[in-house]
């Protein structure tokens, strides 16, 4: 992207129909900052701030920041990536700059419906989940999510939730993940949207509700 002074290059084949969508919801899986320090692993992410160009041009409306590579470049880069969405007119869940924030969700009307989305990852570690006081990500408690699910499911009439969640290159997903979705779906999920091991994983059917 940077070589062809074009930071909407990854999206020039697929943009047309990320647009045609009328809620369009990705995992940002990476800090959008100019500063921090690598505090990560050797894969430590950290984008360009004007990625937000690409995700622009991509119609993207709202995104996950709950994944395990978020807090690459520590605070500052994490800070800045909220302040780079926010003036990009891009929403982002499972973050904040205080719990209520990370928690509380986002709502997007959509046709006759409103639709909540939650996001969660217990993939970073529980030291930089966002406090009454202190930024952070909303870090995967199954007793606070599902609190979170039921409030969203009282306010909304489609509750979806991604999770940042399972085990690398493994097409099953595992007993946990089941728990979780299953807890999610009993709470008032309609969608649980997964990510993170990098292959395809089932979708399930379980009760009302659907498990990608």
């Amino acid at each position: 992207m940077q070589k062809l002074g074009d930071f909407a290059y990854p999206f020039r084949g697929i943009a047309d129909t990320l647009r045609e969508a009328d809620l369009t919801f990705a995992n940002l899986e990476s800090p959008v900052s100019a500063r921090g320090v690598n505090v990560g692993s050797k894969y430590s992410f950290r984008a360009d701030p004007r990625v937000m160009e690409g995700l622009q041009y991509a119609g993207i409306d709202v995104v996950s920041l709950a994944n395990n590579h978020i807090w690459d470049y520590g605070r500052e880069a994490f800070l800045d990536t909220m302040k780079h969405l926010r003036e990009g007119g891009i929403e982002y869940v499972g973050a904040g700059h205080t719990a209520q924030e990370a928690h509380q969700g986002v709502m997007r009307r959509v046709g006759d419906a409103d639709v909540v989305i939650l996001a969660y990852t217990n993939l970073i570690s529980a030291r930089v989940a966002a406090t009454d006081t202190e930024p952070g990500v909303a870090y995967l408690n199954t007793d606070q999510m599902v609190h979170d699910v039921a409030n969203a499911d009282a306010r909304g009439d489609i509750v979806v939730v991604s999770f940042h969640w399972g085990d690398e290159y493994q097409q099953q997903h595992n007993v946990q993940q089941e728990r979780i979705a299953m807890a999610a779906i009993d709470a008032g999920a309609d969608l649980i949207i997964g990510h993170h091991p990098h292959v395809i994983q089932e979708v399930k059917q379980y009760r009302d509700g659907w498990i990608a």
